[in-house]
């Protein structure tokens, strides 16, 4: 497995626009193959931004890959540089091999 992690940082002034895109957008990962699963997280609240992230996991690497070189990756990223920015500084993606896995 693979996890892709994007940590955005949000000025409080932001963050009601900013979640409404998140959660209002069309969602194109379920027709992506070696999708498994996607949450949407808000973290810390700092004096000067709330830590966000998306943290997508895939079956693997490739199908992490085969997702950003898709027609669904250019449909759900279309209109990212259109808008009026929401963020402090660009988001900061992390990837992750699973080297273990323990469920319930």
């Amino acid at each position: 497995m693979y996890i892709a992690m994007n940590r955005f940082r949000i000025p409080p002034e932001n963050e009601a626009e900013f979640r409404e895109r998140w959660l209002g957008r069309e969602v194109h990962l379920r027709t992506v193959p070696g999708f498994v699963s996607f949450q949407f997280l808000k973290g810390p609240v700092h004096e000067d931004y709330i830590l966000y992230a998306s943290h997508t996991v895939w079956e693997s690497y490739e199908a992490f890959v085969g997702w950003t070189q898709s027609e669904q990756f250019r449909a759900a990223h279309a209109h990212a540089g259109n808008r009026k920015p929401l963020m402090a500084g660009p988001p900061v993606f992390e990837g992750f091999e699973v080297l273990q896995d323990i469920r319930n």
